[in-house]
């Protein structure tokens, strides 16, 4: 396989003088630039990228680990590490996980090969103690709060907000709150967090048979309000995971002539805006951004971004 060195022969200039021809670098003359530029077509030659990052120990890819994109918390922080990718030059590897364990650990094995060079965890299935002991071989950038784990993170702050809109609720009478999950809040710390938020305001758990999990798509915010009517739960107030759950709630009394609960959604997706009702914007593209940020600069510290209750005027 013919490699830079015998370009260099075949030409009779440098390996210094080809690298600046294939890579379209200055301090080259016409001339020179034309003669080795017809070799390399003649040979048909392509610089081997694997063994050029190798010698610059770099790859210019950044790892993402990405459980699924069927909630817009995926979906919106990759859509801002993207933007950050394409503005540095740098190439995006999406490492689907569906919160598989043992995918995880293959891909902080792949960080430790050298595969990428950072990691980058939008959510993750493994404890994150695990996770972290892998920065010596890289950086490693999660997208949720850290706690006690000395970890690079980027994060929206969410307790705040939940917290004032669970008062917004309270503060409007209403008292048989229904929840709805992506995951149980043993093992989600979003889920803990709104379960948290819930607690310091009415000063109790959920009612445990309004708390409806595995709900990520309109689909499933559809089969939770079926849920709620077929076993008469009567919530008088719906606290969804996004926008378009909601809609698919809502739909579900409207398609069965039902008055329709209060809700609220998250993500500050369009559908809220086209249809007047409440939500959370957590800021996930710049959460994704920020992450990005600490992946290529190796830097070690937490990034934490405002979220915002939105109050709209369609509802109470």
């Amino acid at each position: 396989m013919t490699n830079i060195h015998d370009i260099a022969k075949m030409t009779g200039y440098s390996v210094s003088t080809v690298s600046r021809v294939l890579n379209h670098k200055n301090y080259v003359s016409d001339e020179v630039r034309a003669k080795v530029q017809a070799v390399i077509d003649e040979m048909d030659y392509v610089p081997n990228d694997v063994a050029r990052d190798l010698s610059r120990g770099k790859t210019y890819s950044i790892g993402v680990v990405l459980p699924y994109t069927k909630h817009p918390y995926f979906t919106q922080i990759l859509n801002g590490i993207m933007s950050e990718a394409f503005e540095r030059d740098y190439r995006l590897v999406v490492l689907p996980s569906a919160y598989d364990k043992d995918k995880e650990a293959e891909f902080l094995e792949q960080l430790r090969r050298k595969a990428f060079d950072a990691l980058i965890f939008t959510s993750h299935g493994l404890p994150l103690e695990r996770i972290a002991k892998y920065q010596k071989y890289g950086p490693i950038v999660c997208c949720q709060y850290p706690g006690d784990v000395d970890i690079s993170a980027a994060y929206s702050e969410r307790i705040d907000t939940y917290v004032k809109a669970f008062e917004w609720v309270r503060d409007h009478n209403f008292e048989r709150i229904g929840i709805l999950q992506n995951r149980d809040y043993h093992v989600s710390a979003t889920s803990e967090m709104t379960i948290k938020a819930y607690q310091q305001v009415f000063n109790k758990m959920p009612e445990s048979d309004l708390i409806v999990t595995d709900v990520t798509t309109y689909g499933d915010g559809h089969n939770a309000a079926k849920y709620y009517v077929k076993n008469e739960l009567d919530p008088d107030y719906v606290f969804c995971n996004s926008d378009d759950i909601a809609v698919g709630f809502k739909d579900y009394y409207l398609e069965n002539n039902l008055q329709v609960p209060e809700f609220m959604g998250q993500e500050n997706q369009l559908s809220s805006k086209i249809l007047n009702f409440s939500t959370i914007d957590h800021q996930f593209e710049k959460v994704g951004a920020s992450s990005f940020d600490l992946a290529i600069s190796g830097e070690r510290k937490q990034v934490p971004i405002e979220s915002k209750l939105i109050k709209r005027s369609g509802q109470v």
